[in-house]
């Protein structure tokens, strides 16, 4: 397993984060268990920040809450400086509950109901993404209703293809995303909300995947949004103020994965948009990013107990684990592959190939096919390494299996973040009709 932040192997050859033992960690808080690298996450917000600094450029960087959405990390993003992008109304309500800055949260989605809307609207949040022709009226109509005038960038798709997996790719035309510009959605939904009374607009978003290692696309996507902002210029008389590019900038999850530094992908996106929108004789836009995944995913590591084992001669060991899809989906969604190791016996040789299997009733919980590993024995602790992005965010309940704790380590102190569900909290919200007692 990679080893990364302030990630070391420590003189008992355990593994440590953020100067925490791992199996004190484990005895203190039980398993499966997400830690996250506090040092880690506020060093690239850091990064980030120090890039566009150093740009020249005014900025925002959204921390995009649905990577890893619970009120500690919403008051860490308020530390450092972040606005923060919601995506429901309960991402929004841990965010105000954890009292961010109201003024700094942006709201995303494509289908956003009528009571997300109020709520949204009633709290006084930043800005509105708005997705669609439906959502325009509806927010226009929700404003109006409480004397209210709101901010809103129009997501656009670019027609970008960023080189990633299907599921996560989202620039292209063919997108449940935004307004397209190519077919002239785009433009007819910025002309219809300058005759909207209660919408002031700020820009556009183009947002054109994730986990992406190269720069061309952003270049492609930056130099797209120039053309169309100068054509709405000229045929709208609107000059766009801001020019989101979403997120998407990848992290290393196994060994051949290259992404850049944090560095290079804001420079490539800056010197693109004054690049394209120099070109078209336009006024420099303020760049507004929303890293997620770039910024916890890679501090997160993931702690299970093995248990159970299943050797089949010439075929396969599976080792089984404490938890599986419902603390991580993504190898069973986008066969995404992570590294780990014996957290307790870190120092020790590779002896065998095993696959790791969660506990869920389903053939496809697998956590991670074939990997070398010291010979395993019941109650060894596994570490799997960046699992801080849609792992807790996508957990489940799925066999009315708890969802795990989490906690921040910093300086040797571990807090917990996120309590481990209860069995009573599973049955919480069941009910049983009257009429079954009879």
């Amino acid at each position: 397993m990679y080893l990364h932040g302030t990630s070391r192997i420590n003189g008992q050859g355990h593994l440590e984060i953020g100067g925490c033992d791992t199996t004190a960690l484990v005895e203190q808080y039980g398993t499966p268990l997400y830690v996250m690298d506090e040092a880690q996450i506020r060093q690239r917000a850091r990064e980030f920040t120090e890039a566009f600094q150093a740009s020249g450029f005014r900025f925002q960087i959204a921390y995009a809450s649905k990577a890893f959405c619970v009120m500690a990390m919403c008051k860490l993003a308020e530390q450092e400086g972040l606005s923060l992008d919601v995506v429901s109304d309960g991402e929004l309500f841990t965010a105000l509950k954890a009292g961010f800055p109201v003024d700094r949260i942006h709201f995303h989605g494509n289908n956003k109901s009528p009571f997300e809307i109020e709520m949204a609207v009633d709290a006084g949040i930043g800005c509105f993404v708005v997705d669609n022709f439906t959502e325009l009226q509806l927010l226009n109509e929700i404003a109006g209703q409480r004397n209210r005038r709101v901010k809103i960038l129009f997501r656009v798709t670019p027609g970008v293809e960023a080189h990633t997996h299907d599921y996560i790719s989202t620039g292209q035309t063919d997108s449940k995303f935004g307004f397209d510009i190519g077919n002239g959605q785009a433009k007819q939904a910025i002309e219809t909300a300058i005759n909207l009374s209660n919408i002031e607009i700020l820009g556009i978003h183009s947002h054109i995947g994730s986990q992406i290692f190269e720069v061309e696309g952003f270049r492609m996507a930056a130099e797209r949004v120039a053309v169309f902002a100068a054509t709405i210029r000229t045929e709208l008389d609107i000059t766009l103020q801001v020019i989101n590019l979403g997120g998407g900038f990848g992290i290393r999850y196994k060994e051949g994965d290259t992404p850049l530094q944090i560095s290079q992908y804001v420079k490539a996106i800056t010197e693109a948009i004054k690049n394209c929108f120099g070109q078209v004789n336009y006024p420099l836009p303020e760049i507004w990013v929303e890293p997620g995944r770039s910024m916890v995913g890679d501090a997160g590591t993931t702690l299970y107990t093995i248990g159970t084992y299943k050797d089949i001669p010439g075929v396969r060991k599976y080792v089984a684990v404490d938890g599986g899809m419902t603390d991580n989906p993504r190898p069973a969604l986008y066969e995404s592959v992570y590294e780990a190791m014996l957290a307790n016996r870190a120092n020790e040789a590779n002896e065998e190939i095993v696959t790791i299997a969660g506990k869920a009733c389903e053939s496809g919980d697998m956590l991670i096919w074939d990997i070398s590993l010291p010979k395993s024995k019941w109650g060894d602790i596994l570490a799997v390494s960046c699992t801080g992005a849609y792992n807790y965010a996508m957990a489940s309940n799925y066999n009315r299996i708890r969802r795990p704790a989490v906690v921040f380590v910093q300086a040797g102190k571990s807090d917990l973040v996120v309590k481990r569900e209860s069995q009573a909290d599973i049955v919480n919200n069941d009910l049983i009709p009257e009429r079954l007692f009879g």
